[in-house]
């Protein structure tokens, strides 16, 4: 198993205690938090075993039905200063796009620092965040388009964007390999 590999079952079991510890410590059977995220009781036990690979929509469903964010609930809790995170692979599909996670705050409203990778002719789209939530956007490599409220623009490396993501959104790379780092700052 390689280190990405590694990683990314990490992220997965660790993930799975999370939301187990968050949703025993609210008092809710896995019926009711299944319920309250739109998910099947199946899927969210697959989830808390850590035998499931979620996708960042499912993620980010669980984590509003506790009442938390994305970062506050995929991110080691630590009451260091300072700590030192391990990239961790959370997305990756078929093509080979690929999303990792940097970075995230512990705390609720944290800033979650991401690097993406889209394979030519990829797409990824995206449902809406929290209201107030956004996103700062800077290309690396490639050419991005990045679209919301049925407008696109197209980034080229250095070009950095501002999104406001509390709507649907998408990013594609219309053409050879596009990266792009992504900060994402949910409301507060």
């Amino acid at each position: 198993m390689s280190t990405d590999e590694n990683r990314s079952t990490a992220f997965i079991e660790r993930l799975g205690r999370e939301v187990r510890r968050r949703r025993q410590t609210g008092g809710m059977t896995v019926q009711t938090l299944a319920d309250r995220a739109g998910l099947s009781r199946r899927m969210l036990t697959q989830i808390e075993q850590g035998t499931a690979n979620p996708s960042l929509v499912t993620v980010d469903k669980i984590a509003h039905a506790l009442g938390i964010d994305f970062a506050a609930l995929s991110a080691p809790s630590s009451t260091e200063p300072l700590q030192v995170s391990e990239p961790t692979e959370v997305w990756r599909n078929d093509a080979g796009s690929r999303a990792v996670l940097h970075a995230a705050g512990s705390r609720r409203g944290s800033a979650e620092l991401w690097e993406w990778t889209l394979q030519p002719g990829d797409r990824y789209d995206a449902e809406p965040d929290p209201a107030g939530t956004e996103e700062l956007i800077l290309v690396t490599a490639g050419t991005l388009v990045l679209t919301a409220d049925h407008q696109a623009v197209t980034l080229s490396p250095g070009m950095s964007a501002r999104l406001a993501s509390d709507r649907p959104y998408s990013y594609a790379a219309p053409t050879g390999e596009t990266t792009f780092t992504r900060v994402v700052q949910p409301a507060t």
